[in-house]
């Protein structure tokens, strides 16, 4: 079959991604083998390509926001059948019985296992999951638009959850990528009120179009103070930036799964009043079927990039680069 992989990690990523013809995966016992018809093009990729994350298989076909359908069964699956189409996301993997899972915290489970980084992923034209880890996904929307869900949205909506939102609170975003323009559209539906804070202009244009009630630079302050924030650029200077703007007991959570260095934080400006600095790691089921049921109901608007696969390269060049409205994505062709 056709794929992409990452052979050696480095700041170029066009070098770092290459185009290959590799073997037919074969699904194991309790797996899925699936065709892909849609791939979304997500930072941890970036993160992947450039070495940010330490290699965890080489080569590796990076990509865990995959939408395809069923074409093989594994022995001893039980709840597909070939032609379900089907989500794959970024956790493949967890021993379920450690004291994270036994505790509904499987994200935190250190036998964990990520599509796309320990093992290949949707950047080709099939790929293997297993069917505990697969996703019945909902109508109503096209494949392209369902690939971001399948990262973007879920991180975004743990973010969510880990910033503690009052109800009908102040939300500040910062960055407006993929994964927050889902999320903006999330808290909005849920009463919040929004206040964007990112660099670029066309990212402020898109969250005001999506019911931002502000978009400002990323380190400019949001007109009043939040309740909650969450951290969605991998840009560890502005956390304290971030932290200040909350109002007492306010909350924030950074989502990306890299950060650059978080300068030093003054206590008194940035800490005291009990203002709460979270961490988001990976996601659990849980979270992923909880994304997926609110799409359902709630029609979001997802702001999708196309690619073909076989301009794999450019794609995550752009996403770089700062290129990318909303979502890219890949689509075979």
């Amino acid at each position: 079959m056709r794929a992409w992989q990452v052979h050696r990690p480095q700041p170029d990523v066009a070098q770092a991604l290459r185009r290959a013809e590799i073997p037919d995966p074969r699904p194991a016992p309790g797996e899925l083998l699936v065709a892909v018809d849609a791939c979304g093009v997500c930072r941890t990729d970036l993160h992947v390509a450039q070495g940010d994350l330490p290699a965890h298989r080489s080569p590796v076909v990076p990509g865990h926001e995959v939408v395809g359908h069923v074409v093989a069964l594994g022995e001893g699956t039980t709840r597909h059948a070939v032609g379900d189409r089907v989500g794959v996301a970024w956790l493949r993997h967890t021993d379920g019985t450690c004291r994270y899972c036994r505790s509904g915290r499987e994200n935190l489970c250190p036998a964990s296992r990520y599509t796309g980084w320990d093992a290949d992923g949707g950047y080709a034209d099939l790929t293997c999951v297993p069917e505990d880890f697969a996703y019945a996904l909902p109508d109503g929307y096209a494949d392209a638009e369902l690939a971001p869900l399948l990262c973007a949205g879920i991180i975004g909506f743990r973010a969510l959850r880990r910033a503690a939102l009052p109800p009908g609170g102040r939300l500040g975003i910062y960055g407006f990528g993929a994964s927050a323009h889902l999320t903006a559209q999330v808290a909005i539906a849920q009463g919040a009120t929004v206040h964007v804070l990112t660099r670029g202009a066309g990212a402020r244009e898109l969250a005001v179009e999506l019911g931002a009630a502000s978009a400002g630079a990323a380190d400019a302050a949001p007109p009043e103070p939040l309740d909650g924030a969450i951290l969605f650029a991998p840009a560890g200077e502005l956390v304290p930036v971030a932290l200040r703007a909350l109002d007492r007991g306010g909350t924030l959570a950074v989502a990306g799964i890299h950060l650059s260095d978080v300068p030093s934080l003054n206590y008194q400006r940035e800490l005291f009043q009990e203002r709460d600095l979270r961490s988001v790691t990976s996601n659990t089921r849980e979270d992923g079927r909880a994304l997926l049921e609110f799409a359902a109901a709630h029609r979001l608007r997802v702001t999708t990039t196309p690619y073909p696969m076989a301009e794999a390269d450019r794609a995550l060049t752009d996403l770089a680069a700062g290129r990318v409205r909303g979502a890219a994505v890949l689509t075979p062709g």
